[in-house]
């Protein structure tokens, strides 16, 4: 880049919010320029508006900035959108109409069949439904979303699979406690407890893995004919979501032929050489107990899913274990990702 591009982010003071403005930092295409919440925090600094909770000091290009309404405006041509999905619809919409690129970490727009739902490896060519979406909209900016925390995960492991046919998938999860936000899961409810619920998780799940492996068609996407079966458990881990997964498939390439698939797997990320890219987008383990929490959840600067315990199964054909980190990979690593791919494919103007 010549010079770096203005962006904002909106939902900037809760646990995704403050992941982008620290990841954000020192970006080398990116500037944060411009921040948004909600009505009581509009008009106050975001050192003011802010309790920290990420590790280590508020950056300090974010701390000074003023925040603003979420309304579009003044904002700048890219934003990153970590609302609540309570409010999310309205807000990411009258962006998009406004003009405004709105690479959303929120729920509302994921299932949307004009609207991509992207993790940069595997679907870029979903991206193509954007002038489909313009058009259909009147909008002349656009939302793009990425996945749930633990689909990432999930998809990321099965991505290489396709080549071998995904009949049917039935996966577990157990999810760190950084995922429900702050204040999260009361400690009395999480301390040397494991919770088997979290609403409306394994919906997520099932269909957007469906739409993310699907593939587009003309004007719209079609999702993946497979079969997806979810459970989803909260668990007292703070950062990173473990997925363990069984899938049957059309061939059987056998469990080496499994490993070398997902040691093997890039995308269009890679071949870009996009700042946010992982060299390695899957790492996988031979080592009987990982991957880890505490050990694997950042490697890759956060951006890599690890895989292990890949082995064969007496139900379905294979099973393993995929761990990715939930806010960053999960969410705020890959909506910058996604600007990236955007930005670099010139469905964004410089």
């Amino acid at each position: 880049m010549e010079k770096r591009i203005d962006v904002g982010v909106l939902g900037a003071t809760g646990m995704v919010g403050q992941q982008f403005i620290r990841l954000l930092e020192n970006h080398p295409w990116f500037r944060l320029t411009w921040l948004g919440a909600s009505d009581r925090s509009a008009g106050k600094r975001y050192r003011e508006a802010t309790n920290w909770r990420l590790d280590g000091e508020m950056p300090a290009e974010a701390a000074d900035l003023p925040v603003y309404e979420c309304k579009p405006g003044n904002a700048p041509p890219i934003v990153f959108s970590a609302t609540d999905a309570s409010v999310a619809t309205e807000i990411e919409q009258a962006f998009a109409k406004a003009g405004h690129w709105v690479i959303s970490n929120s729920r509302n727009h994921r299932m949307d069949k004009d609207v991509p739902l992207l993790v940069a490896e595997i679907n870029p060519d979903h991206l193509r439904v954007l002038p489909t979406q313009q058009r259909l909209r009147g909008w002349t900016g656009g939302i793009v979303t990425n996945p749930n925390c633990s689909t990432i995960g999930l998809v990321m492991a099965l991505a290489p699979l396709r080549q071998f046919g995904i009949r049917k998938v039935v996966v577990a999860t157990m999810q760190a406690v950084s995922g429900a936000g702050y204040p999260g899961v009361p400690s009395m409810d999480i301390l040397g407890n494991v919770v088997p619920y979290i609403g409306g998780e394994e919906e997520k799940m099932q269909s957007e893995t469906q739409k993310i492996l699907g593939n587009f068609d003309s004007e719209q996407i079609a999702p993946l004919s497979s079969k997806v079966s979810a459970h989803c458990n909260r668990v007292p881990a703070i950062d990173g979501h473990t997925v363990v997964v069984s899938v049957e498939l059309e061939t059987k390439p056998g469990v080496d032929g499994l490993k070398e698939a997902m040691a093997n797997f890039s995308g269009r990320p890679q071949e870009l050489n996009l700042p946010f890219a992982p060299k390695q987008p899957l790492a996988v383990t031979d080592a009987p107990d990982r991957p880890q929490t505490r050990r694997d959840a950042l490697a890759g600067n956060g951006m890599t899913v690890t895989v292990g315990r890949v082995r064969e199964c007496s139900v379905f054909d294979y099973k393993f274990t995929a761990l990715v980190h939930n806010t960053i990979r999960g969410a705020a690593g890959a909506a910058i990702l996604n600007a990236e791919l955007l930005l670099e494919e010139g469905y964004v103007r410089q």
